[in-house]
């Protein structure tokens, strides 16, 4: 990003679905633009034109620099102009300095551009976002949406199923995540025509689906039927609810998995792919959401700096000698700290990880704790692989 002592004039955006509130200040502090605007093109191109004509390098500041935020960030790049990023929680911890308790697009604005003026060390550079990482980002926020659904659909089903027969819960609800358990649930949809089925033709359903686990699942799910004699109230009811939910589980994992394949296509032409699945315990979803959070992590100074922004750096708080430790953070981004708090519990199958979460369990700390120490240790590796764009290589243990 240019110098802020070379920037004409700073113009802070609330941005808005239908329209914006944007603010001009000069370097001095002069309000030079104040005033909402359409959410169009047209509208952007001639606030930024009369801008730059009049006070030359023009920052446009932001506080939501995708969605809605979209189009004044391609408008403002197309025309030369610079752009920043700054962070919500920043700016509601920034407008807490100014006087007044008002919550207007106008106040908004005004404490953007005026941050970007007085306070450029809380923007955050946006580089120009390639194609293939703006679909990746499109299409894993999309498949977040439809983990989510699925997860609710589960837990749906998983309750029907507890209410009116807890034996069959208890060997089909493990296995929802598997199409055989979903396609015996959208054809037979209570245990009255499970039973019915007969075991000849539960098998012939399934043997298609899973051929190794056909006939002992059909087994299982029939000693869970002798279980339970008696219908409980509203099974019929659940009987027509269960195949609904399962054929839209269906439909959330078959849209899943042609995601899954468009975003691995997109991964196998980015240059850094190789280096983050080379990780052991990230996968194609999770180095998905490190090339759009991190990319090639040139914009983080080091790997401390990557991690408070993952959420994963200790806060330090001390105060006299009453207080004084670290605790985990609460801030930075959630989706990376997931993907990374995912991607350490996914690496205790390799020898060095799991070493290293021993070690972290045999002094006091537990499960969660470890695994987030763990998460820690391999940003500094994951860290060092983007800057130098290497594989990884497992540590040669010394020589004793």
């Amino acid at each position: 990003m240019t110098d802020p002592r070379n920037i004409g004039v700073f113009c802070g955006l609330d941005v808005g679905k239908g329209e914006h509130h944007a603010t001009g200040l000069t370097p001095a502090g002069k309000k030079v633009f104040d005033q909402r605007l359409p959410n169009n093109e047209p509208k952007l191109r001639e606030l930024l034109e009369r801008l730059r004509s009049r006070w030359g390098t023009v920052l446009v500041v932001v506080d939501q620099p995708a969605s809605i935020g979209a189009l004044p960030l391609a408008v403002a790049r197309d025309m030369g102009c610079q752009v920043a990023y700054l962070p919500g929680l920043a700016m509601r911890r920034i407008a807490d300095l100014y006087p007044g308790e008002a919550k207007t697009d106008a106040r908004d604005a005004f404490i953007i551009a005026d941050a970007a003026r007085t306070m450029p060390h809380t923007l955050r550079r946006l580089a120009p976002e390639v194609e293939a990482v703006a679909e990746l980002q499109m299409l894993v926020g999309f498949d977040d949406d439809l983990a989510q659904e699925s997860t609710r659909l589960v837990n749906r089903l998983r309750g029907l199923l507890t209410q009116i027969h807890p034996a069959l819960e208890r060997v089909l609800g493990p296995r929802l995540d598997r199409p055989a358990a979903r396609v015996l649930l959208e054809r037979f949809g209570s245990p009255a025509q499970l039973r019915e089925a007969g075991r000849d033709r539960l098998v012939r359903v399934l043997r298609s689906r899973a051929p190794r686990m056909a006939e002992r699942l059909i087994d299982d799910i029939l000693t869970a039927l002798q279980e339970q004699t008696v219908t409980v109230p509203g099974t019929d009811a659940a009987a027509l609810i269960i195949p609904s939910l399962a054929r839209s589980l269906n439909s959330v994992a078959d849209q899943r998995a042609v995601l899954a394949g468009r975003i691995e296509e997109l991964l196998d032409a980015h240059p850094l792919s190789q280096v983050l699945t080379s990780m052991p315990g990230i996968g194609l979803r999770t180095a998905a959401r490190i090339l759009i959070d991190v990319g090639d992590c040139s914009r983080f100074r080091s790997a401390g700096h990557l991690a408070a922004y993952a959420g994963l750096a200790p806060a330090t708080r001390t105060s006299g000698s009453s207080v004084r430790g670290e605790s985990p953070s609460r801030r930075g981004n959630r989706q990376l700290k997931r993907a990374f708090y995912l991607a350490a519990f996914a690496s205790l199958r390799d020898p060095t990880c799991r070493a290293y979460y021993d070690k972290k369990r045999s002094e006091g700390k537990h499960h969660v704790a470890a695994i987030t120490c763990l998460a820690r240790r391999r940003i500094d590796v994951l860290y060092a692989m983007l800057r130098d764009g290497t594989l990884y290589r497992p540590p040669i243990p010394a020589p004793a």
